[in-house]
Formats: structure tokens, C-alpha cells, sequence
């Protein structure tokens, strides 16, 4: 992998590795690996992926928490969803170097649809880490930073404000807000940077990266995305900080990005043409 996150051949490399796991999150990592076998087995679950900072190798002990995805041989159901909430809340009750759970339930056939090559099957080849079972990266493409890429992995922004408004205008505790922050941070600093992926050349998952190159392209907004990587970093019931991402930051930057690589295409239209 060069300083891009490229393989030799220009495609995006594969960020994690499970040798790239800190010490202090080995047994969070086995532990994780036995109780989705134990709950879901070979008839549920079809393979297992780490993903986030701990498969990165950037895991903070205390405060990075733990992401999983699942992929099912059928579509998850409600029964499915309660299990992994089981597993969530055991992992994170045991382990005091986690703060937070979250697994991710898909179906494989999902993964590799045609609708979700760019977004789920994207995810997947290069941004999860095989942890269980057979990786269906093996049956996908090599990815590249294309317009098309950064389409379909976040050019739905104009779809997702309306949400983070109603959740905004919702919460009634710093605690919710802070949770609120943290998705809504990520999530700009997130889009802002696949919004120059294809001009700088490259992938990154840093935040901190992340903003820093946005900001050698739009330096007007350079300001307003560090206060976005810093409340998805560090999470803060600031109200005037959400309002400025929901309300000024995220207008202009769905705008830009629907202008500069037009807008994500429907799933449920998409799904009628899956593989």
C-alpha cells in the first residue's frame, strides 16, 4: 500500500489486517469470533468482517469501540437483529477497553448484488478485514477512486439531512446529542472526502486526513469540516456546532456533491437489475 492507500496496480488496497490489531484488543477480537459463532453457526452466517479502527491498527483503549458486519445466507431477520443486539451487549459489558458495539447484519446475496457493488461491495473488499468463513471479496472487483465510487458510497447526503433534522430537533439530552454529533461529524467528514477522492487520488478512512485534504480543495470550508472531524472524534452536545454541519455545512456539501458526481442511484430501483 503507497501513501494513497493504493496497491501497485492503482486500486484501492484492503486498509486492515488482523495483524494490524493493538494487543489490548486481542481478546475483544476472539471474543467477538466465538460468540458470533456460537449465536449465529454455519446455518445463519455465511462469513464475519472487522472494520473501523481496530482491524486499522488505530484503536484508542477506552474509547475506540468495536465494528463488526455479518453477512447472513438469508436476508436478517428481527430474530437475527435481536441476537447480534445480545452479542453488542455482552462484548461491550466484559470488555472496559471498548466503548461501544456494533455489528452490522446483511445478506451475503445483498453484498454481491449489482445494486450494492459500489457501496456494500465496496465496503467490503476494502474496508472490512476477514474474521469468519469465506470472503466474499474474492468474488468482487478491484476498486479504483473513481467518480462512480464516490457516487455510490456517499452521494445521498441530500437524503440522510432530513433524518439528522429530525433528530436534531428530537434529542432532549447532551447524551443523545453527543451521540447525534458523533454520526453526523463522521458522516461530513466522510462524504467531504470521497467528494475529492477522485481529484486526489486516493482512499483514506483518517478523519484527520480526511479533513485536511478536503480543506486543500475547499478552503472557504476548511474551517467548518475540523469542527465536523473533531465532534466525530470526540462527540459534544454543542448545539450550535450540530446546527452549523446540519444546517449550513451539509446543505452546501450535498450540493457540490450532487453538481460534481451527481447522486446515488435508488436501491430499490437498483435492485431490479441484482446479480
Amino acid at each position: 500500500m503507497d501513501e494513497r492507500g493504493l496497491d501497485r496496480d492503482g486500486t484501492i488496497a484492503r486498509e486492515g489486517a488482523l495483524e494490524r490489531v493493538p494487543a489490548a484488543f486481542d481478546p475483544v477480537v476472539d471474543a467477538a469470533r466465538h460468540h458470533v459463532t456460537a449465536t449465529f453457526g454455519s446455518t445463519r452466517l455465511h462469513s464475519a468482517y472487522l472494520y473501523g479502527s481496530i482491524p486499522r491498527g488505530t484503536a484508542t483503549p477506552g474509547v475506540s469501540d468495536l465494528d463488526l458486519q455479518l453477512a447472513l445466507h438469508d436476508e436478517p431477520t428481527e430474530a437475527d437483529r435481536a441476537d447480534a443486539e445480545a452479542v453488542e451487549a455482552e462484548l461491550d459489558r466484559v470488555f472496559p477497553q471498548i466503548d461501544g458495539v456494533g455489528i452490522l447484519l446483511t445478506s451475503a446475496r445483498r453484498l454481491l448484488s449489482h445494486a450494492e457493488r459500489h457501496d456494500g461491495g465496496f465496503f467490503i473488499a476494502c474496508l472490512c478485514t476477514p474474521l469468519l468463513g469465506p470472503d466474499l471479496a474474492a468474488q468482487l472487483p478491484r476498486y479504483r477512486p473513481t467518480s462512480l465510487l464516490a457516487r455510490e458510497t456517499n452521494g445521498d447526503l441530500t437524503r440522510v439531512l432530513p433524518r439528522w433534522r429530525a433528530g436534531a430537533a428530537g434529542v432532549t439530552t447532551d447524551a443523545d446529542r453527543r451521540i447525534l454529533s458523533r454520526v453526523v461529524g463522521r458522516r461530513t467528514v466522510r462524504t467531504g472526502f470521497t467528494l475529492i477522492m477522485p481529484r486526489w487520488g486516493g482512499w483514506t478512512s483518517d478523519l484527520g486526513k480526511s479533513t485536511e485534504l478536503f480543506g486543500g480543495y475547499y478552503p472557504e470550508r476548511a474551517e467548518q469540516m475540523r469542527v465536523a472531524s473533531a465532534v466525530g472524534r470526540a462527540p459534544s452536545p454543542d448545539r450550535a456546532a450540530l446546527r452549523m454541519l446540519i444546517d449550513d455545512l451539509g446543505p452546501w456539501l450535498a450540493a457540490e456533491y450532487t453538481a460534481v458526481h451527481g447522486e446515488k442511484a435508488r436501491l430499490t430501483a437498483a435492485l431490479t437489475s441484482t446479480t
